[in-house]
């Protein structure tokens, strides 16, 4: 299963690179299967970044996803991420 990584969460003076918005399927039903779920992210290089589904993200399939080692850089927005 595949994602697209939308953004980071964010409030309106902070942006957090350890939590990030994730576009999993088009419902929050869809969405709501991904819950608890591994997502990996394979940069360019090679490296390998991993975090966990939490939670959703609003009712259009979107999920927050945490990165507890190390954040997702900016070059991680847009691209796929796979679930297991």
């Amino acid at each position: 299963m595949e994602a697209t990584v939308m953004n980071y969460r964010r409030g309106r003076h902070h942006q957090n690179p350890y939590q990030m918005v994730l576009k999993v399927g088009e419902t929050s039903e869809e969405a709501k299967k991904a819950i608890g779920k591994t997502v990996t992210w394979t940069s360019p290089a090679g490296k390998v970044l991993s975090g966990k589904i939490a939670a959703l993200h609003g009712r259009k399939g979107g999920v927050r996803a945490h990165f507890l080692e190390k954040g997702l850089p900016g070059q991680a927005l847009g691209q796929k991420v796979k679930l297991s």
